[in-house]
């Protein structure tokens, strides 16, 4: 049940577990406006998410539908996709394949046979030319158009045309090296959930940067603690003593327009005590701003990335329940630094996964204390936590917004003092934020 008592209603006033909804059913009280009044009040008077958002079963299942059901889910690399070949992926409670064609187009089906409903692949395999159903044969193309229905015709069916049994379709979609899914076709197109962001990031040419290692292991933590954890720099001083030698606390700014992700700045990213991330050679063609910083962008709901001028760190969050994610990692290196050798590339490597151990650690004890405490949730730092925010409400517009007309896709700062909340002027801000705040005085753009 969600958690209630006295600490709760002082702050949120009465939360009732469940109330009646216009239909006369029980609803749960998170798909109610009144569960999110510490996340809808305004940065300054805000909080962060109950407990129960972390730690309960029911809010997990229905996150799993108003969520994974219906955004744009990271499934994995676009380089995963490849002819002859099938990938198998899970958005929220439904399985889903994915296809490319002899001609490089991306296809996506749900993981069901049009005959009798049969799960047609378990796990990530080649297929060749055909998608195949392994209890009665019927085969599909790659396009998942019904091509073979073996002794089907022994003896004729009335106007049975295999054209109008076709593999139900998903849509699917890239974005630099990434590979999104979504199961709703009233949600707009990648390129208007992801806002200004390819725009923004284009100067690294991400379509180009190759896959260097894969890890995956599982984490002992909600996937939307991981995601926080990465969108704040409060706690980058006292649980990552070394990584804040190259990511300085004062040395961060905002990074975010339009779209569905949450973003945030190093400039520069230093060298002169640990120089982890400058060991490999930079990618050809980065822009003044690009060249000296780290962008670290959370893309709702699931995948993180941290973009430098020679690496990108990936991590895909993958929920499997509420105190379990199943996270994906993998290094990307431009062109110019895709021969590296193994000891070149040893210090990064290094690097992230003394990083990741460390947040690891940390999230953990997050989700012990959420659930063991499950005390109410406490004010975010306005300099900190603008991401936490941004994201909360992107979270919340989904839980409460049966139609995905009805989501808002959040705008970006609007470069004013305001916006910067206790930090100055970017010293190297990027090039589309140069251009969005030309017309405010010389100060510059935003941080956070």
């Amino acid at each position: 049940m969600p958690f209630d008592c006295g600490l709760n209603r002082a702050i949120y006033g009465t939360v009732t577990p469940m109330k009646i909804d216009v239909a006369g059913e029980f609803a749960p009280a998170w798909r109610n406006d009144t569960f999110w009044n510490g996340t809808r009040a305004p940065l300054r008077a805000s909080t962060g998410l109950h407990p129960d958002a972390y730690t309960n079963p029911d809010f997990f299942t229905d996150e799993q539908q108003a969520v994974f059901e219906r955004a744009w889910v990271c499934v994995g690399l676009a380089a995963d996709a490849a002819p002859g070949r099938v990938l198998v992926r899970s958005l929220g409670r439904r399985s889903i394949l994915i296809t490319r064609n002899t001609d490089g187009e991306l296809n996506g089906f749900l993981n069901t046979c049009r005959h009798r409903g049969t799960e047609l692949y378990a796990d990530d395999c080649e297929v060749g030319s055909t998608l195949r159903c392994p209890y009665h044969k019927w085969g599909y193309s790659l396009d998942g158009d019904l091509k073979a229905t073996p002794l089907f015709d022994e003896v004729p069916r009335d106007e049975f045309d295999r054209a109008d049994f076709a593999l139900a379709p998903v849509r699917v979609a890239t974005w630099g090296v990434l590979l999104f899914a979504c199961l709703d076709d009233t949600t707009p197109p990648l390129l208007e959930w992801l806002g200004d962001l390819p725009k923004r990031m284009a100067g690294y040419g991400l379509d180009d940067w190759q896959p260097r290692l894969t890890q995956e292991l599982d984490i002992n933590a909600n996937w939307k603690l991981i995601s926080e954890n990465f969108q704040e720099y409060y706690h980058l001083t006292w649980v990552h003593p070394e990584l804040s030698k190259v990511s300085r606390v004062d040395d961060h700014y905002r990074y975010q327009g339009s779209g569905m992700y949450c973003g945030q700045t190093t400039t520069p990213v230093s060298g002169d005590e640990r120089d982890d991330w400058l060991s490999l050679p930079p990618a050809d063609g980065l822009d003044e701003s690009d060249s000296v910083s780290g962008r670290f962008v959370a893309i709702f709901p699931n995948v993180l990335l941290s973009v430098l001028p020679n690496h990108v760190f990936v991590m895909q969050l993958d929920p499997v329940e509420p105190g379990l994610t199943r996270e994906t990692c993998t290094w990307l290196l431009p062109k110019s630094g895709a021969d590296a050798s193994d000891e070149a590339f040893e210090p990064t490597r290094t690097f992230w996964l003394d990083v990741n151990t460390e947040d690891i650690d940390i999230v953990e004890r997050g989700q012990r204390g959420l659930t063991r405490g499950a005390v109410p949730p406490g004010p975010l730092a306005p300099r900190f936590e603008e991401p936490l925010h941004r994201f909360q409400n992107m979270l919340a517009d989904l839980m409460t917004r049966p139609n995905m007309g009805d989501v808002q896709i959040p705008d970006g700062d609007d470069g004013s003092d305001e916006s910067r909340l206790g930090t100055g002027p970017n010293p190297s801000p990027a090039t589309i934020d140069v251009v969005r705040f030309a017309h405010l005085p010389s100060s510059g753009p935003s941080g956070p």
